[in-house]
């Protein structure tokens, strides 16, 4: 399944589910006698018993029948970590990072049998500034679909709507580019639809070999608000036509919300909202991080189950069919890029600005149009404590802005009374772990830490406890609660939710790390720490095993402050 509905009913899509041909390799480029292993596309190579612990370059080969001579869009939703594919031998897209997607463009191809080799790197190293040695894990391999379209010589590359509420009403703003890959000027004519609502239709003129973005602004008085718990969804529509023949589409799904920060507060179409979640890796003890859809809506089902209202994507944007139950479901969402746990070395590595930069625009313009995402965030846990991280802060918040000024930004730092950045986003979140790290007492240090905010920058602005929580390892069970147990991570989290779910409380948001436990990197240094090389903190294990936490975490989220 590519999304939860049909990206496109004009041009011609399929997917490419299913086996393919795998094999090892010592580098991109190079093409064994025999690939030897036959492995599931979306998949992780690490399901396969052989290749559980492979670090390196993996060769995926695969074989389509082309009926008709046409231009051929290849769209890989997520490769880890570093993807170069080649068609019939010849080289045609390069992306790093796994977590959005990237396209191929042939033009021209002929009739009869064709040859995609894809090579997925998940190795460590200075290329390589954001995948590093971590606290979860990177898997190898094409984790999410990929798509073959057929496309003409002029089509929709990209379709963002931006809702708007004005004192008249709803409005939206869109924003369509249309890609000319011809060489003469073409004519055609431009419709944007919202179903149910009203349609507007343009006529254009593109210059060959170019592209052109049309910005338009409608008012749609009849418009439903999207708000969590009563998600209202239109369809999106963008085709292009030479009169009567339409033959090219976009379609997508997209909510009318306003999220604003007024007072001191998280606010969606003007009333004040609570966050009350979960921080989610894409981490499965059978699937990785290749999530088939049952998969996820049972992760989804459970995190309703547990009086969620809001996903944290730690840390890095997540699959676009996640994201579209939430859409569904009424999940709000803070989404973020990737990058996590970076010192300032690190973050000085020569590929970071731009491999950072990359995937922060590549998130926000792939999944701006849903509605369930609130809140952008950057580099969780980086060093916001230097002078040379708020110049990486202040520029990636600031290109979120020019991309998208409908929604607030955050990150989430650990960086306490040192930060240095505080005063840059539009929402302050702090990552404590009162009670498992340190001693601290969870109401005072939450207090402790609205007074950080206040003194850096922060001042009036709504504060998220982002991170908390505490390890236990499923089924271990210890009358003394000791350390690892389950009931001491019940025992945590119960303390630090009755102090954070006060009424009296300054917080604007509680993000419970973590959902389900996850697998992280085999390494030395303190990652040493994590026995049995996974960050155990999950509500949930692996296999999505309920602790006993997830029913202390249950009866705070469905009980307290359920009228904010």
């Amino acid at each position: 399944m590519i999304r939860l509905f049909d990206a496109h009913e004009i041009r011609p899509t399929r997917e490419l589910e299913g086996l393919w041909e795998f094999q090892p390799v010592s580098q991109q480029g190079e093409i064994p006698t025999d690939l030897t292993y036959r492995l599931p596309v979306p998949g992780c190579w690490e399901n396969h018993p052989e290749l559980g612990t492979y670090q390196g370059v993996g060769l995926y080969r695969k074989k389509i029948q082309v009926s008709r001579r046409t231009s051929l869009r290849l769209e890989f939703k997520g490769v880890s970590h570093t993807a170069d594919v080649y068609f019939d031998k010849r080289h045609v897209a390069h992306h790093y990072n796994a977590y959005t997607s990237f396209e191929a463009i042939m033009d021209e191809v002929e009739p009869g049998e064709h040859e995609i080799l894809l090579y997925a790197d998940n190795t460590f190293g200075e290329h390589s500034a954001l995948h590093i040695e971590n606290d979860y894990y990177t898997y190898g391999g094409p984790i999410r679909p990929i798509v073959l379209e057929e496309i003409g010589e002029v089509y929709i590359e990209r379709a963002a709507f931006f809702p708007e509420w004005t004192e008249q009403g709803w409005q939206g703003r869109w924003q369509v580019t249309i890609r000319n890959r011809g060489a003469a000027v073409r004519h055609t004519d431009l419709w944007l639809g919202l179903d149910g609502l009203h349609k507007l239709q343009e006529s254009i003129t593109i210059e060959p070999h170019s592209s052109l973005t049309i910005e338009r602004t409608a008012s749609y008085p009849a418009a439903q608000a999207w708000n969590p718990g009563r998600p209202v969804l239109y369809t999106l529509r963008t085709e292009l036509a030479d009169g009567e023949e339409r033959y090219d589409d976009w379609i997508d799904r997209v909510g009318f919300r306003r999220v604003d920060t007024q007072h001191g507060k998280l606010n969606i179409n003007g009333q004040e909202v609570m966050l009350k979640g979960v921080n989610r890796h894409e981490d499965h003890a059978l699937a990785g991080a290749a999530f088939s859809f049952p998969d996820m809506m049972r992760d989804l089902q459970l995190i309703v189950d547990l009086g969620c209202n809001t996903v944290r994507t730690s840390h890095y944007p997540n699959d676009e069919r996640f994201l579209d139950l939430c859409d569904e479901f009424g999940l709000m969402v803070w989404e973020e890029n990737h990058a996590r746990g970076l010192s300032e070395q690190q973050m000085r590595n020569p590929n970071f600005i731009r491999q950072s930069e990359q995937v922060t625009r590549e998130m926000v313009e792939q999944h701006g149009n849903h509605a369930c995402i609130v809140i952008w965030a950057i580099l969780n846990e980086c060093a916001s404590d230097t002078t040379y991280g708020r110049e990486i802060y202040a520029a990636e918040l600031a290109l979120i802005r020019s991309l998208d000024p409908t929604r607030p930004r955050t990150f989430a730092s650990h960086n306490r009374e040192r930060d240095l950045c505080l005063d840059l986003p539009d929402i302050v979140s702090f990552n404590i772990y009162p009670g498992w790290y340190t001693d601290e007492d969870p109401g005072e240090l939450m207090h402790e830490a609205r007074g950080w905010a206040d003194r850096l920058g922060g001042v009036g602005k709504p504060m998220i406890l982002s991170e908390f929580g505490a390890d236990a390892y499923y089924g271990f069970r210890s009358l003394n609660r000791v350390k690892g147990s389950e009931e001491r991570q019940s025992e945590i989290l119960d303390a630090n939710l009755r102090a954070y779910l006060a009424e009296e409380a300054p917080l604007t948001g509680v993000i419970i790390w973590q959902f389900c436990d996850c697998r992280v990197t085999e390494s030395t240094g303190w990652l040493m720490s994590r026995g049995s090389t996974h960050n155990t903190k999950g509500l949930v294990d692996g296999y999505r095993r309920p602790k006993l936490a997830y029913e202390t975490v249950k009866a705070h989220f469905q009980g307290v402050r359920a009228k904010r």
